[in-house]
Parts: structure tokens; C-alpha cells; sequence
């Protein structure tokens, strides 16, 4: 049995939900997401409280009863207080700006990137250099977070490019004239 999901998952006041089946729904302040599981564990709803079971003993019902409720859990999060990442830019003449719902990045190639934001997501850029990305779904908000950075992951040499805040970027020597 998983020891994480027998942790009921509580509530909190602003947060309503609401379980049909295998499909949860969460709705809070900072948005709400809704997802569908497998049906091989059971969720129940009872006293400001989510609880969920596996159905049977099979493999697989016991791989997903921890995972189910972790993702609950997370979706209850989010709905509550959010998810966010900070991203920076760095590199001579690297620059972010917001053109209503695109992000257009400057990233030292000769054309810019627009990127499209999706629904659910709230990017806020300041100093022309620094990104945060926020939204009640955890899974958007990496999936956002990680393709911004793909357009020019942090280079070795000099070091530019985008990074999550905190990232460590490991450096290499450049070549030395003998």
C-alpha cells in the first residue's frame, strides 16, 4: 500500500470541488483545472476532505492510488495559492517583451520569437529580462516554463541564453592560444 495515498487530501474553504467517477474537478481564486484518472482507484469526497482507494490489488491500481492523490492534491494547491517559475534572460541585447496574448523574444536570432500564450496562464515580464510564469495548473506551467526556455537553452561558454531562476548552468573553458 502507498503510504502517500492513504493522506487524505483536505480542503480549504475557497476551494470547491467537485468528483463525478473518476473525474475531478477544482475551482479556487487563482483558477480551476479538471482532470480524468484511470478508472482503477476510487475518489471520494466526504467532510472537506478527498479520499482515494485502489479498486483492486492488480499492479497498476496500486501504482496509481499514491500518484492519484499526489495530482489531486496538486490540483487543490493550485486552485488555492498557484504555481509559479521565474525565468531570466541573459545576453547582450536578449529581451522579452508582452504584444497582448504573445510573448515576443528577442534571443539574438534574425527574426523574433513569438510565443502564444496558452488560457490559464499569466506571464509578467519586468526589466525587459525577467519572466514569471503563473497559473493554478502545475503540469501548464512547467510545460509554458520549459518551452520559453527551449528557444535558447543557457549555453557553457559565455553562459547566455534563458534559465530558470536558481538553474546552474556548469561552464567550460574556451580555447587558450598555446
Amino acid at each position: 500500500m502507498s503510504r502517500v495515498g492513504k493522506i487524505p487530501v483536505p480542503i480549504p474553504d475557497k476551494v470547491k470541488v467537485d468528483v463525478k467517477a473518476t473525474t475531478v474537478s477544482v475551482e479556487g481564486p487563482k483558477g480551476k483545472t479538471s482532470r480524468t484518472f484511470a478508472p482503477v482507484v476510487s475518489i471520494v469526497l466526504a467532510d472537506k476532505t478527498i479520499t482515494v482507494a485502489p479498486l483492486d490489488d492488480s499492479r497498476f491500481s496500486r501504482a496509481m492510488f499514491g500518484t492519484v492523490r499526489s495530482v489531486i492534491a496538486g490540483m487543490v494547491q493550485g486552485a488555492s495559492v498557484g504555481y509559479s517559475k521565474d525565468l531570466e534572460i541573459q545576453g547582450v541585447g536578449f529581451k522579452a517583451a508582452l504584444k497582448g496574448k504573445q510573448l515576443d523574444l528577442a534571443l539574438g536570432y534574425s527574426h523574433p520569437i513569438l510565443f502564444d500564450i496558452p488560457e490559464g496562464i499569466k506571464i509578467t515580464v519586468t526589466d525587459q529580462t525577467k519572466l514569471k510564469i503563473e497559473g493554478a495548473d502545475k503540469q501548464a506551467v512547467g510545460q509554458v516554463t520549459a518551452a520559453i526556455r527551449a528557444f535558447y537553452p543557457p549555453e557553457p561558454y559565455k553562459g547566455k541564453g534563458v534559465r530558470i531562476v536558481g538553474e546552474r548552468v556548469r561552464r567550460k573553458e574556451g580555447k587558450t592560444v598555446a
